[in-house]
């Protein structure tokens, strides 16, 4: 297994769509630049959902079509539907997340239909997309825990990650939205989802709400995952699923893989320029743990060498 992992930043989209501030596509682009230059290379760049509902992602068209397509990143698009998915390929979406929840209640709330009704439209989306040469990946939202609903039991997430594989997903994303999860649980479903599929075709997002954002990322990277979804600065929150918090931090996932031997060709000082910029745009303090270490580091230098000048 190769000791490369894709940090695939969703602060654009996750982090974003629950803001009370409005980001323009001004600054969503610097905010994209900035991500860049620090090396990110895989980025959700926004979702084509209702303006109505989601406010933040009104400007969707837009801002794709402002993308730098020349900066060698692989950017994704999230869908809900098939209007969505024809709005993101209309756009110039090449790869499309598709998202479903794991229980009734939640995709009522989401995206207004059954469980059986998203089903049925995520595979119709997935099916068409491959024919029409797009990439399409799958969302299992609410994976381990359901605001409305409670846990979650994994024989619904295998059951549903059947289903997508079946219909021709390139890759199956588990995600703790709500943060309800631990490393047992994570460790069970990857282990479980790797040896059926291949941990090649699977992809971990994790919420920080209990704090074990990292330890939950930790388990899956030892089931063999190796594509995380992350977001700068631990920007976040679902605004159909009370109580979620940010994503995990991308300069805390790239700190603990980068210290541990693994390679994402992302740097940390860069990361803490985008966090800078995300902090500019959406007027709050952001930051993942080990940019706080790395400060206190900063100021334990800088007094050392004030008291050895006089």
């Amino acid at each position: 297994m190769s000791d490369r992992v894709i940090v695939n930043e969703v602060g654009l989209r996750d982090g974003l769509q629950n803001q009370p501030r409005h980001v323009p596509v001004e600054g969503k682009l610097e905010m994209l630049d900035a991500l860049i230059a620090a090396g990110i290379r895989s980025i959700e760049a926004t979702s084509f959902v209702s303006p109505k509902a989601v406010p933040q992602m009104a400007d969707a068209s837009e801002l794709y079509g402002r993308l730098p397509l020349d900066a060698g990143v692989n950017f994704e698009a999230l869908v809900p539907n098939e209007k969505g998915y024809e709005r993101a390929v209309a756009a110039g979406a090449k790869t499309v997340a598709l998202v479903l929840a794991s229980t009734e209640e939640m995709n009522q709330k989401n995206i207004g239909m059954s469980l059986e009704r998203a089903t049925e439209v995520n595979i119709a989306v997935i099916k068409r997309a491959n024919r029409e040469g797009i990439k399409p990946r799958s969302y299992i939202s609410t994976a381990v825990g359901c605001p409305y609903e409670g846990d979650v039991a994994p024989e619904v997430v295998f059951d549903i990650a059947a289903r997508m594989f079946e219909a021709g997903a390139a890759e199956v994303a588990v995600a703790d939205t709500i943060g309800s999860g631990d490393p047992a649980q994570v460790k069970f479903i990857f282990e479980t989802l790797a040896k059926r599929y291949g941990p090649e075709r699977l992809a971990a997002h994790f919420h920080d709400t209990r704090g074990l954002a990292l330890a939950n990322s930790w388990a899956a990277l030892e089931c063999g995952v190796r594509k995380f979804d992350t977001s700068i600065g631990g920007l976040g929150g679902c605004p159909f699923a009370p109580g979620a918090t940010g994503n995990v931090a991308t300069e805390d996932v790239v700190h603990m893989l980068e210290r541990s031997g693994f390679e994402t060709g992302i740097e940390i000082e860069g990361l803490r320029k985008a966090v800078a910029v995300a902090e500019k745009h959406t007027e709050q303090k952001l930051g993942g743990r080990v940019l706080s270490w790395i400060e206190s580091q900063e100021r334990r230098k800088q007094a050392k060498a004030s008291a050895a000048a006089e």
